[in-house]
């Protein structure tokens, strides 16, 4: 145990100074910008193999995840096997991150935002269970709806090949619930952004973190006006769409 978690923080540590070119993960190479500044402090970007993730320091976990989901690796995840061994990210100062015994007894699932079943090799699967990567779900929201969204995503990248997907929460009212003696934030809401620039196809889904079975499509102006973050990689003219549903959920 403890080798294998010596070559999962090298790895890691060995992407940390890639920071600046994991802009693959991000349509047209741009990050999602913080609108509100009162999300901004104690933040730090953290890049894994293929997927990177906005840390808050003040909640206590990701702000959003940016993923680049092609058909090839989407296939190759089919084969992966899940290694549910969750690790605290040695790359964030102490007091920052969440831990462990955060989660422990809190009721609450550690809920993925760039998904282990997205991930389609060893390193990437296993820096997939980075804390900094979760966020406090509720666990029926987690094990049910939230994944038949994710298995719904992976459909669409398999069906156009090249799909850009950035996932965070959301924290709204003044009595947020937090857990564990770092205190980390529980959202109350989910949410998932797909960008299909092959048929000029973006829009958000939005899920309330409760044990519910409803989901909402919302247009990108309507989740960057909810969520105080824009989304400047995906063109302003697609950014009023809005499906009707996502097949099979």
């Amino acid at each position: 145990m403890k080798k294998w978690l010596a070559c999962l923080l090298f790895a890691v540590a060995a992407h940390a100074s890639a920071a600046s070119s994991c802009t693959q993960f991000t349509p047209n190479a741009q990050w999602p910008v913080l609108a509100n500044q009162k999300m901004a402090p104690k933040t730090r970007l953290l890049c894994y193999s293929d997927f990177a993730v906005l840390h808050s320091g003040i909640t206590h976990g990701p702000l959003w995840s940016a993923e680049h989901l092609t058909r090839e690796h989407i296939e190759e995840a089919k084969d992966m096997v899940r290694t549910n061994k969750f690790f605290e990210d040695a790359r964030l100062p102490e007091g920052e991150g969440a831990t462990l015994a955060d989660y422990k007894r809190s009721g609450f699932d550690r809920g993925h935002m760039s998904p282990a079943g997205n991930r389609w090799n060893d390193e990437a699967m296993a820096q997939s269970f980075s804390l900094a990567n979760v966020v406090p779900q509720d666990r029926q929201n987690n094990q049910r709806l939230w994944a038949r969204i994710e298995t719904a995503v992976r459909k669409i990248a398999l069906a156009y090949d090249d799909t850009y997907v950035i996932t965070g929460p959301l924290f709204t009212g003044q009595q947020l619930q937090t857990i564990g003696p770092s205190r980390v934030f529980v959202p109350t809401q989910l949410y998932k952004v797909v960008y299909v620039p092959s048929r000029q196809l973006a829009f958000a889904v939005v899920v309330d973190n409760v044990a519910t079975n409803r989901y909402d499509m919302r247009t990108i102006h309507e989740l960057e006006a909810m969520s105080g973050i824009r989304f400047p990689g995906i063109p302003d003219n697609l950014k009023d769409q809005r499906p009707g549903g996502l097949k099979g959920v």
